[in-house]
């Protein structure tokens, strides 16, 4: 079998191509050309897997790899990928995170119609929803322009599938994170801040989304603390992106853990982990980091997954910080001091 993943150098796209060279795939990703390459999460992986320069908004880019590759399943989850920049670029936003996933699956119907089609979908196009418990089924509302365009290449997903009888997929992931997700997310925002506490260091040399310290004077700023939301682990989250291809027909997904917890859980979580019970002196909160249009909780119904696919998650939220925290404190020990 073989296996083309856009978007493979970023968190969920280094997984799976862990998860499927285990599994015996040929593996190939499709990377943006940047001046300094950007492959530290596949840098174990290189060697083993190919790689096509190529882009979301360059269809003859993915045309090209996917004559050459011939890949029997496509993975999309390259994105723009970050809600708080969705606002301040809405426009490429929207082109990559949106008409990029079209621009996939039109390089698939004109080159191998016969290959296996997933899209990364997200809980964000949920939006505020009244339902406790959030299921494929329920009414999409998206309040952001990352979750808007997110919920297009969505409908276009489906929209293949029924009029060209493609095999496309969709899996509607709620938060995941895992020690390989950006700084700039909050889930690590706060454990890389708070491995940096407890390494006593009161200046960061990495930078939050302003290029500022992420921790000054041993101290960092968040937003809105009482968001709540789903959180799991990538590294589960990837199996269930593979269950969901090997199905006789294609169809949507929840991928979550049915729980859900606020910013300041987490942090209680992050902060316990290192011996700290009372964090408020070390957190302050700045409406630079509110959003604009705030979503202010999601919790996922993933019963349809584990009726069909028989996929639980297997990390709690607590294993995910202490794991999370962790890692970063062995960053902060090799980079910061």
């Amino acid at each position: 079998m073989k296996a083309l993943i856009t978007g493979i150098t970023g968190q969920d796209g280094s997984y799976l191509a862990e998860l499927l060279l285990e599994k015996g795939y040929e593996v190939a990703g499709v990377i943006r050309r940047l001046s300094s390459p950007n492959t530290q999460h596949i840098e174990h992986l290189l060697g083993k897997i190919k790689l096509y320069d190529g882009d979301l908004l360059d269809v003859g880019s993915l045309v090209r790899a996917i004559q050459d590759f011939q890949p029997d399943e496509v993975y999309n989850l390259a994105a723009q990928s970050f809600v708080a920049t969705s606002w301040k670029q809405p426009l490429l936003t929207s082109k990559v995170t949106g008409l990029g996933a079209v621009n996939v699956l039109e390089a698939i119907r004109i080159t191998k119609p016969d290959a296996k089609f997933y899209q990364a979908s997200s809980s964000e196009m949920f939006g505020n929803s009244n339902e406790e418990f959030l299921s494929e089924s329920s009414l999409m509302l998206p309040t952001s322009p990352y979750a808007v365009a997110k919920h297009f290449a969505h409908e276009m997903t489906i929209n293949y599938r029924n009029s060209f009888d493609m095999y496309a997929c969709a899996g509607i992931l709620f938060n995941h994170e895992s020690p390989r997700r950006g700084v700039e997310f909050v889930t690590r925002k706060i454990t890389y801040s708070v491995a940096c506490i407890a390494e006593g260091v009161k200046k960061s040399k990495m930078s939050n989304e302003e290029k500022e310290p992420l921790v000054l004077d041993g101290k960092f700023l968040l937003g809105n603390l009482e968001a709540s939301r789903d959180w799991g682990y990538a590294g589960d989250y990837v199996q269930q992106m593979w269950l969901m291809l090997q199905q006789e027909e294609a169809d949507e997904y929840v991928v979550a853990t049915g729980r859900s917890a606020t910013i300041r859980e987490f942090l209680d979580i992050a902060f316990k982990h290192v011996g700290i019970d009372d964090w408020s002196a070390y957190v302050g909160q700045d409406p630079r980091f509110m959003r604009a249009s705030e979503l202010h909780h999601l919790r996922g119904n993933a019963k349809k997954a584990q009726e069909k696919l028989g996929w639980v998650p297997e990390t709690s939220l607590e294993e995910l910080v202490a794991m999370m925290v962790d890692s970063d404190r062995e960053i902060v020990r090799s980079t910061e001091m």
